[in-house]
């Protein structure tokens, strides 16, 4: 009996050794090749690999760092439960045999936030999308929220948990940030793959329901912009919100008074946002009611409650008569050429202006603003103050769409 047992233990720790060898070489195999398939978008590091015999692999200390941004993301334990040890080993063996329900968990994310997240070479002006949700934020009125404006609120990372679940139902999403919100997906018929992710945006033909929670941050986001463009709370919002109908004007469309409403109550307080929206649609299910079309609207709550009549409409162009519109650009610039602000400069002459401040527009829509440090015949180099002391930013000059100079006049620029 003695030797039995003695058998019995032996083969069940050779079995549990042999199970945790398994999978950490085939989790290595899949990693690497995953590592491959992503060389061109970024470098992954996959850090120690742990397993359990509930059918769970992790890794710890894992990165991801995206060639477009300049800040890594890294997850302290990345978890996938596959159920039970046999559906782990067939999903590893195998990643296109998923089991019917899984779950991907990761516990303490976290992505620094720089002054420019995005690198300048990033995205071409064919490929640059209005930006809906980009409030005014500055003494500029051009001016936006950016990575920027939240480092001086003290918001250095965005970091929290997430998890993701399919069920046999459909796929659900969770993510909650320590000082900036949640986020929640709940999509009916979705079916997520591993080797596949583009693939879930054609799994399923129902619409999903999105639910957001700022966590308070919108708030100070108001009173923080309001404050640096000398507005009241009020005509901040007002700004902001028309700001919206410009941005959404360049898709094509304009919005009805209660998504406008909305919106600019959303930016101002905060709140639970909860939407049913299409992937699939154009614009993501929002309805487009034409003068004699239907009443659809979108199936919206906000803390709750009901909002109806939030739709688009076909944007109308306005007229405007060509001798008022020569009237009004006389009347701008005369005021502008009074008045302190930014001039519009040719980039070829931009070596004259080594040590001003210069602000420089990229093709994809971002500004970077600071002072002038070096220019060359391939890149322009623009220092902007951080942490008390300086950060130089290289500018290539094929992204660069506009170079601006701020002078008290006309003739007398700003060092």
């Amino acid at each position: 009996m003695k030797k039995l047992i003695s058998t019995l233990v032996v083969l069940a720790l050779v079995a549990f050794v042999a199970f945790k060898a398994a999978v950490w070489w085939f989790a290595d195999q899949d990693l690497r090749q995953a590592r491959v398939a992503l060389e061109a978008l970024g470098v992954m590091e996959r850090g120690t690999i742990h397993s359990s015999l509930a059918g769970q692999v992790s890794l710890h200390e894992a990165s991801y760092q995206d060639f477009r941004l300049t800040q890594p993301l890294q997850v302290a334990r990345l978890t996938v439960d596959a159920g039970s040890p046999l559906a782990l080993m067939t999903a590893l063996v195998d990643p296109r045999r998923l089991p019917a329900t899984w779950e991907a968990k990761a516990d303490g994310f976290r992505l620094g936030l720089d002054a420019n997240m995005f690198r300048s070479w990033v995205a071409s002006a064919e490929n640059a999308a209005p930006a809906l949700f980009a409030p005014p934020c500055g003494p500029d009125v051009r001016q936006r929220l950016s990575t920027g404006e939240l480092l001086r609120l003290g918001i250095s990372n965005i970091s929290g948990d997430a998890v993701l679940r399919q069920r046999i139902s459909g796929l659900q999403l969770e993510i909650n940030t320590d000082s900036t919100g949640s986020l929640e997906v709940d999509w009916p018929g979705a079916r997520a793959s591993l080797t596949e992710p583009q693939a879930v945006l054609e799994s399923s033909a129902s619409a999903l329901t999105l639910t957001l929670r700022d966590g308070g941050i919108l708030r100070t986001i108001a009173a923080f912009c309001s404050r640096e463009m000398g507005l009241s709370a009020d005509e901040w919002n007002a700004r902001a919100g028309a700001l919206f109908q410009q941005q959404l004007a360049l898709t094509g469309y304009q919005a009805s008074e209660q998504l406008l409403a909305l919106y600019r109550r959303w930016l101002s307080e905060g709140g639970e946002l909860t939407l049913v929206l299409d992937p699939a649609s154009a614009t993501y299910g929002v309805p487009v009611r034409s003068a004699d079309g239907d009443d659809a609207a979108l199936t919206v709550q906000y803390n709750g409650a009901v909002v109806p009549d939030v739709f688009l409409q076909p944007r109308v162009a306005e007229v405007i008569e060509p001798a008022d519109n020569a009237a009004a650009a006389a009347g701008a610039a005369a005021q502008q050429s009074a008045a302190p602000g930014w001039r519009t400069r040719a980039l070829a002459d931009a070596g004259q202006w080594r040590g001003h401040q210069v602000r420089v527009t990229l093709r994809n829509g971002r500004m970077v603003e600071g002072r002038l440090d070096a220019v060359s015949e391939r890149q322009l180099d623009v220092a902007r103050p951080v942490d008390g002391g300086e950060v130089v930013y290289p500018l290539a000059r094929s992204s660069v769409s506009g170079f601006e100079v701020w002078q008290r006049s006309s003739g007398t620029p700003a060092r």
